[in-house]
């Protein structure tokens, strides 16, 4: 009877051990690196890949469809005429899409509830894209239509080859967060300056170096954003915040256009 208790016991021993008593302990975070959200960067051990393709797919299947939206608004702004003149002659509508574009941007960066709880996050989400995608296409109707449809081009080309980097390479981009953010502030001081201190057009090449390094930063904040999403890496995403992860890619792919149209795009006109 010993022996039969004893050997149940070792076999009870061998027995894996459930989700809840795995993770009952908890998993280590990187605190700080996000307000209000400790867990987002969280270092897991995603022995599932399963999940985390699921997770890839939600992200790309969302981003799709923002992409395709902001495509079709910036072609409305760009071909139809009629529109174009409204828009330049109504600056008003710009800023209004810009402050819905602040509002909904900080809460589902800064809020976790309503950035994880469905309907809220894909209706915030979907405000959010059509602001910037209005925002985008205002842009746009100031360039001229061969030169927005050329810049559309090579920016789909980057991201695209940034996006095969960032999956196939074995650097971790994610370990240089601290550099991109000090770049970023650095480059949202100097648009400032631009903005403020400087008549549009009295320094050209100022303008275009500003754009460039715009451009360049936010390939590297597409690889970094990217190699979050894809896991195993410094600074991870978790598959819960795929509205997150969609909402940044989106971000730094209108970013990229944003600056190569700054850069390489020639203004209407007429």
């Amino acid at each position: 009877m010993t022996n039969k208790v004893s050997a149940t016991s070792k076999l009870n021993d061998l027995v894996p051990p459930s989700y809840e008593q795995a993770t009952a302990g908890g998993s280590p975070s990187h605190s700080g690196s996000y307000p209000g959200d400790g867990d987002m960067l969280a270092e897991f051990c995603w022995d599932d890949q399963n999940i985390r393709r699921i997770f890839i797919r939600k992200v790309y299947a969302i981003l799709s469809l923002q992409l395709s939206c902001t495509l079709a608004v910036v072609a409305l702004f760009t071909f139809c005429d009629p529109v174009k003149e409204y828009i330049q002659s109504n600056p008003g509508w710009y800023w209004a899409a810009y402050v819905v574009f602040i509002a909904t941007y900080l809460t589902l960066y800064i809020f976790a509830g309503p950035r994880r709880k469905f309907p809220w996050n894909m209706i915030l989400l979907s405000i959010f894209t059509v602001a910037l995608a209005f925002m985008t296409g205002v842009m746009s109707s100031y360039f001229n239509t061969k030169s927005v449809m050329i810049c559309l081009g090579i920016t789909a080309f980057i991201c695209l080859s940034v996006t095969i980097f960032s999956f196939q390479t074995k650097i971790d981009l994610t370990s240089v967060w601290g550099m991109l953010c000090i770049s970023c502030t650095a480059l949202s001081f100097w648009g400032l300056l631009l903005a403020v201190l400087l008549l549009p057009g009295c320094v050209p090449w100022m303008q275009a170096v500003f754009a460039g390094l715009g451009a360049i930063l936010f390939c590297l904040f597409l690889a970094f954003d990217t190699q979050r999403m894809m896991g195993k890496k410094r600074y991870i995403i978790s598959p819960e915040e795929y509205i997150f992860a969609a909402l940044s890619i989106y971000l730094d792919i209108v970013y990229i256009f944003s600056f190569i149209l700054l850069l390489c795009g020639m203004q209407d006109r007429t």
